[in-house]
């Protein structure tokens, strides 16, 4: 059985062997033969050269698997949330510390899951949001928060308060004069609220305000009021925000657009990237034909300290759908807001 074995094996390593050869022979007489008209000879040697069929007895080579390190597999899980992406292993992306969340168990029983299944609804119906737990790109310790005890919370903030002491003294100040002692909890209690959007599941503030309505034209909601942390030296920037989107059978209550504005607002962020989360999360809630957000802000980090230019402005959009692909209906969406109100 082994000496059978081995035939196909040795023939095929024959047949490499003459096909090496006959190709060094080759290129030998089309090296001597540059300079003349000496077809004959690279003719009877040009048939040879066609590959050998394989020896059925030789496996196929396996598919080449490209495997993904865990940076890499994070990178793809945030695509989309306005996080920096990276493509260079030695350069960290925005939130690359996030971990990725583990799926929560389906409560519904066995029969009811296929029969979701098979009408293509699953477990997503249950929120308009593609996020496991509604909260619309939760960062690394976003859950801990989320579900917090009461014990666990007034020890958060203890915590928080105990840092805010040690910055007071690395300042030069005594946090035990009279006007500094409440002042760490305070800032832990006031920095505790100004973030709350950590705290705040999509699918909760949306709340089921999703209504079937046969109207394809534009709905804007401009103007809204937004108070954010800079996370790069944690100090506010406010603005405006207007967001307008076109209705695909669905439309979403008025009030929930300002609402996710709010939400991703109420947490560290940058500007670019609070734009475009809040216009994929209305983007996922109800499919619209596109969305559109712009939001015009004063950073007090630009302002107060650093370059010190109080008065400058920054603009970002961000354009989904109709509003990126049609040029008309996105100057018809930049009119619409910067026209003077009449009421």
């Amino acid at each position: 059985m082994s000496s059978e074995s081995e035939e196909p094996s040795t023939s095929t390593t024959s047949t490499d062997d003459r096909l090496i050869t006959t190709t060094k022979k080759l290129l030998d007489l089309q090296l001597s033969n540059a300079t003349t008209n000496a077809d004959a000879p690279s003719s009877s040697v040009l048939p040879h050269t066609q590959p050998q069929p394989q020896s059925p007895s030789v496996a196929p080579a396996p598919p080449t698997v490209l495997s993904r390190t865990p940076s890499q597999s994070l990178l793809l899980a945030r695509e989309g949330y306005g996080f920096r992406p990276s493509t260079t292993p030695s350069k960290t992306a925005s939130a690359i510390t996030t971990p990725l969340l583990p799926p929560l168990p389906n409560p519904l029983p066995l029969a009811i899951q296929d029969e979701e299944q098979k009408t293509g609804r699953g477990e997503s119906s249950s929120s308009p949001i593609p996020d496991q737990y509604g909260l619309g790109w939760p960062a690394k310790s976003t859950l801990s928060r989320l579900n917090a005890t009461a014990e666990e919370k007034i020890e958060r903030e203890n915590k928080l308060a105990a840092a805010v002491r040690t910055l007071l003294e690395c300042i030069g100040e005594d946090p035990d004069r009279e006007g500094l002692q409440r002042t760490p909890a305070r800032y832990a209690q006031a920095l505790m609220w100004m973030t709350r959007g950590y705290e705040e599941r999509l699918s909760d503030v949306i709340n089921d305000a999703i209504f079937a309505e046969d109207h394809d034209e534009m709905v804007i909601v401009r103007d809204i009021d937004v108070f954010s942390l800079c996370e790069h030296h944690l100090v506010p920037f406010t603005g405006k925000i207007s967001i307008g989107y076109i209705p695909n059978k669905l439309v979403l209550g008025l009030s929930k657009l300002a609402r996710i504005a709010e939400t991703f607002s109420r947490r560290l962020q940058v500007q670019e990237r609070l734009t475009r989360q809040i216009a994929i999360a209305v983007q996922e809630a109800i499919k619209p034909q596109g969305v559109a957000v712009v939001m015009e802000a004063t950073h007090l980090c630009m302002t107060m300290r650093g370059v010190q230019k109080p008065g400058s402005t920054t603009v970002t959009s961000t354009m989904l759908g109709a509003f990126r692909t049609r040029q008309k209906t996105r100057e018809e969406f930049l009119t619409l807001i910067r026209s003077q109100s009449r009421i």
